[in-house]
């Protein structure tokens, strides 16, 4: 596959083998899984927990907050990991130490946001 569109074409092969893979898969499990439906296993089930009371709960949102700082800062340590592997190299030194800390310093002014508004308080 050579000329412009033979990465695309090679692309787009390997996309249609993946997604075949997958439909084969999901296909051969269909067939081959025994089937039959029960009371048990159509009771809803969460968490360990029997379903008990209404179908209407409420959660608290700092549980959303807590889950979307956890990913904040994940994403934090996505960046970090390979910034390291690379600040040693010769030629990535001054610069990349500056992006590094504009990066950084936007998380703490995110942090602190979050902290002033009360967010990070349990109560």
């Amino acid at each position: 596959m050579h000329g412009y569109f033979g990465g695309y074409a090679l692309v787009g092969l390997l996309g249609l083998v993946g997604v075949g893979f997958v439909a084969v898969g999901l296909g051969a499990n269909r067939l081959l899984r025994p089937w039959r439906v029960t009371p048990e296993k159509l009771l809803t089930y969460e968490s360990g927990v029997d379903p008990v009371g209404e179908d209407w709960s409420q959660s608290h949102v700092r549980y959303y907050v807590y889950a979307f700082l956890y990913v904040v800062f994940a994403v934090d340590a996505v960046f970090l990991f390979p910034w390291a592997t690379v600040f040693a190299l010769a030629g990535f030194g001054a610069i990349s130490l500056g992006e590094m800390f504009v990066f950084l310093g936007f998380l703490a002014v995110g942090l602190v946001y979050a902290w002033k508004k009360g967010v990070l308080t349990w109560v």
